[in-house]
């Protein structure tokens, strides 16, 4: 019985096999007469003494354990509205980050993105280059004094830069289990670069469209790849097959291009905003549109989006210069960011984001070019900091993991931002 391969399919003989586990298991335990009973009942061949049975047993409901740990971690701590954190137990406020490195570009500056493990940045501007820098280098490269001894020589902070896009670097993402960026360009493609190759300088694979894109997203796992383009359809990529995914469905389509795409942290649903003014949620496995929140910010067009790591909430940036916080469950706004926006309404497109711990949420002020952030579960508007760019800011991005966040500009510049332990 050790030896058979099992048939998923032949209920039949796995049945058989079941019956000879049992039957071994009752005369190991001494159930001589039970045994004999099923043994002619089933019509069985002999069957030897064992506890085989309690063994698979075991181990098959270690197995269903481990996996319903693994789905209860798909719910990560963040912000919790039905929850009130201790004062104390709150992140640094934003205007307690000062600069620690400045990188320029040859034209303006309009996207960036954080590692998943916050140990590196990208950076990708209108004059087509993208460079990625190695966090550890910058904050030593700013606070020389803080460097351990006999790690002085720890080289430029830019490690990589690649020139492989022939249009403006609209948006980056890095890979969420590999290293691999992803960069999108309104050349019309996508383009995946293997990072751990200290030679790279091309992409090793391209998801070519017909269109300008705008935005991606990677799926949690990696292995899909959601786009968004100047086109109304948003597009999801197999990122190993480059199969193509679009819905079936004109009417749930957006009526413009899709200018924001986020995963859920467990990849179960998609969000889509759109010039249209829209926020649509998608099923992540289906890829049916579930729930459509109209004109979410007064008929602007929708900037950013983003899940809270709960899945309980989406975090949206429109032009109209206003934050909302939604309840995914209601479709309805819990809290409203105010007091970014001067003449209330932008002129250009940029992101509304949360810190590391969603303690805050931060928004750029267009006019003023200085950093609004919030209480995220009050609404409580904080201190304002001056971003130091001589443009408009196009592009922020925090850290998953640590107090820094990255900004990008209309005047050439990347300023990477950081909150030491010693900075009051």
């Amino acid at each position: 019985m050790r030896d058979e391969i099992l048939d998923p399919s032949n209920l039949v003989k796995n049945r058989e096999i079941l019956y000879r586990l049992m039957i071994s298991q009752l005369m190991y335990d001494g159930l001589e007469k039970f045994a004999m009973e099923l043994s002619m009942l089933v019509k069985a061949d002999q069957c030897a003494p064992s506890e085989r049975l309690l063994h698979v047993m075991i181990s098959g409901m270690q197995t269903l354990s481990d996996k319903d740990k693994v789905h209860s971690d798909d719910v990560l701590p963040g912000i919790d509205l039905e929850f009130e954190p201790e004062a104390s137990a709150l992140a640094p406020e934003p205007h307690s980050y000062e600069t620690a490195y400045v990188t320029s570009h040859k034209q303006a500056c309009r996207a960036g993105a954080f590692s998943y493990d916050g140990s590196l940045v990208a950076t990708g501007s209108v004059d087509a280059s993208i460079k990625i820098l190695d966090v550890e280098r910058m904050l030593a490269k700013s606070a020389p004094e803080d460097i351990e001894p006999g790690r002085e020589q720890q080289g430029h902070p830019v490690i990589r830069t690649l020139y492989d896009h022939t249009d403006e670097v609209s948006y980056l993402e890095f890979h969420p289990k590999e290293h691999i960026l992803a960069s999108a360009s309104r050349d019309g493609t996508v383009k995946l670069f293997d990072i751990a190759k200290p030679s790279v300088k091309k992409a090793h694979k391209v998801f070519t469209d017909c269109e300008p894109v705008l935005c991606l997203s990677f799926h949690p796992t990696g292995d899909y790849v959601a786009i968004g383009t100047e086109h109304n359809v948003l597009r999801v990529y197999d990122v190993h097959t480059t199969q193509c995914f679009v819905s079936a469905i004109p009417s749930q389509q957006h009526k413009a291009g899709v200018t924001c795409v986020k995963y859920s942290p467990t990849g179960k649903l998609y969000a889509t905003g759109s010039y249209d003014g829209d926020i649509k949620i998608w099923d992540g496995i289906s890829g049916r549109c579930i729930n459509t929140i109209a004109e979410a910010h007064g008929g602007a067009a929708i900037c950013s989006l983003e899940f809270t790591r709960n899945g309980k909430y989406l975090l949206s940036s429109g032009m109209d210069s206003l934050v909302y916080l939604w309840e995914l469950c209601t479709s309805r706004p819990i809290q409203t960011y105010t007091g970014a926006g001067t003449t209330g309404k932008q002129e250009h497109q940029t992101e509304a984001v949360f810190n590391h711990t969603e303690d805050y949420v931060l928004f750029p002020d267009e006019a003023t070019t200085s950093l609004c952030s919030w209480n995220s579960r009050n609404g409580c508007r904080l201190t304002l900091n001056s971003l130091g760019h001589n443009g408009p800011v196009r592009y922020i991005t925090h850290s998953p993991n640590a107090p820094a966040f990255l900004t990008c500009s209309d005047d050439f510049r990347a300023r990477f931002w950081y909150r030491r332990a010693n900075n009051q």
